[in-house]
């Protein structure tokens, strides 16, 4: 009866097809509970303190309606020049922190993550990678990217990468108007974070990719659509100054030293074990795909260069995983899509066959409309914590000491100046800001390797540390109890303990100690 019925109203039968949720819309829903649905969750989103500063960034330019050229937050290189470059996204956490505090801006920052985790699910449906192997390479992805899974700017980095390929590649299979959607794209992209360099960078790899394979007609097509893509990028507030920027940021040897996230990954939990796996396969199959003999197939020139380049700088800069893990998971799916088949039509009627043709079937199922956002919004009701997401965890950053010592910290006359870790700099900015300036904070492109050099011998407690303290004119130290400062700290003439707890001690110059007569704020101990 059912079959009859559709043969008798094709069109009803369609129109119930695209009311129902697709599989891209579940999974969408699905993975944000499966992502966040507890609260340490929401907490590790908040686990970096750059959060802080763009939000207070986006509030001044809401306040002011001027994108900053110089700095707001130091008193060691005050307003020397600075590239506010992620300025959209500062007002977009700006104006979210108004309307619901971190809870929105962590909220928001899932939304975007799982999104393009949903985006990257479609398109592997959309090259007939089937349910099955669509869903585990998507997945696999989603364990490696988890490294960076934080509520900053780089997240719709993470989203527009994979809009941005999928879309590249649609045009690549069958020539779509939608290809010159990128260079708006590219525009909005330049404006809300600076992976758009990466994004500028894999272009000449399409042209070239062109060029080998002898399209003339593909390479004029998409030198036009780089072009394009590149002039966009110029439509911000600091026009080719950024790309000179950010050029010399990528470029600084003590950049890719010195700060954290550019460094190599350590494979040790399981989500750096799936992507040593990823990565393992990915070069593989990049060769497989550079030196194609299959009968009738052609050498996919672009998506092997492209997993070999990023799974190289994968391997230098932990932050580059992500973005190995969009490009690898396109060609990871179709390979093992192209094997799975031809194993099925080799035994036709077995389990292996009828998996197969079971996962295409479902496949099929691989619209993204309105059940998007509305299963979205339902699965972030029910994983939202019901207290919200209030603060940054306290167990990471000085959450008690800036509440408990504030008549320290934002004292009624002459601001001190603080000596503290530069996540807790970003912290300070969010709270005290604009009582407060600091000394270092996680601008590593504003503060270079002059300061940032001192910053680390502080960090360390390295020679030449006193003449640092002097020079910087420190009044009080709030520090990490595993710096090796504190210790030193405890035993200096002239510095006195005035704070502890669990997570940080607090250090008061003795002048300063002085002219604030008693101790308002007691040390606890925990």
């Amino acid at each position: 009866m059912p079959d009859d019925l559709t043969r008798l109203f094709p069109r009803t039968s369609k129109v119930r097809a695209a009311l129902a949720p697709s599989l891209a819309d579940l999974f969408f829903a699905v993975l944000l509970l499966a992502l966040f649905a507890r609260p340490q969750s929401w907490q590790s989103l908040l686990g970096d303190g750059d959060t802080g500063w763009h939000i207070r960034t986006g509030e001044y330019i809401l306040q002011t309606g001027w994108v900053p050229f110089h700095d707001l937050f130091s008193f060691s290189r005050p307003n020397q020049p600075w590239f506010a470059w992620e300025w959209l996204s500062d007002v977009t956490f700006a104006l979210l922190h108004r309307w619901h505090g971190l809870a929105a801006i962590a909220g928001f920052c899932a939304m975007v993550i799982a999104l393009a985790a949903a985006v990257l699910f479609w398109w592997l449906l959309r090259r007939g990678a089937g349910l099955w192997i669509s869903l585990a390479v998507t997945l696999a992805a989603v364990s490696a990217s988890t490294i960076h899974y934080l509520a900053r700017p780089h997240v719709f980095s993470l989203l527009f990468a994979t809009l941005a390929l999928w879309i590249l590649d649609e045009d690549r299979r069958r020539r779509t108007g939608w290809v010159w959607l990128l260079a708006p794209l590219s525009a909005l992209w330049a404006n809300l974070h600076g992976g758009f360099a990466g994004w500028l960078a894999m272009l000449p790899v399409l042209v070239a990719a062109g060029a080998l394979e002898r399209n003339w007609a593909v390479v004029r097509r998409h030198s036009a659509v780089a072009a394009g893509c590149f002039a966009a990028t110029l439509l911000n507030p600091y026009g080719w100054r950024l790309h000179q920027h950010i050029v010399g940021y990528l470029g600084s040897s003590w950049i890719m030293e010195s700060v954290q996230e550019f460094q190599s990954p350590r494979i040790r939990s399981e989500n750096m074990q799936v992507f040593a796996l990823l990565l393992l396969a990915g070069v593989a199959l990049a060769a497989f795909s550079l030196a194609e003999v299959q009968p009738g197939a052609r050498r996919q020139w672009f998506e092997g260069a492209l997993v070999l380049l990023w799974g190289f700088a994968a391997l230098r800069s932990a932050r580059h995983i992500p973005w190995f893990a969009v490009v690898v998971a396109p060609v990871l799916a179709s390979q093992c899509a192209r094997w799975w088949g031809a194993r099925a039509r080799r035994s036709p009627g077995g389990s292996t066959a009828v998996l197969w043709e079971l996962g295409q079937e479902l496949g099929q199922s691989r619209r993204i409309g309105l059940w998007t956002p509305l299963l979205g919004g339902l699965a972030m009701a029910v994983a939202l914590p019901a207290g919200g997401t209030a603060a940054f965890p306290a167990s990471r950053f000085p959450v008690t000491a800036v509440e408990r010592t504030a008549s320290w910290l934002v004292p009624v006359g002459p601001a001190p100046r603080i000596l503290t870790s530069d996540q807790w700099g970003d912290y300070l900015i969010f709270r005290l800001y604009p009582r407060q300036r600091v000394f270092f904070d996680g601008r590593s492109d504003f503060y270079g390797p002059g300061i940032g050099t001192d910053y680390q011998m502080l960090l360390s407690a390295g020679r030449g540390w006193r003449e640092a303290m002097g020079r910087y004119r420190f009044d009080l130290a709030l520090l990490p109890l595993d710096w090796p400062l504190g210790s030193i700290l405890e035993r200096e003439p002239g510095w006195s303990v005035v704070y502890r707890d669990r997570v940080s001690v607090l250090f008061a110059r003795g002048g300063l100690k002085e002219a604030a007569g008693t101790v308002e704020c007691r040390a606890i101990a925990e």
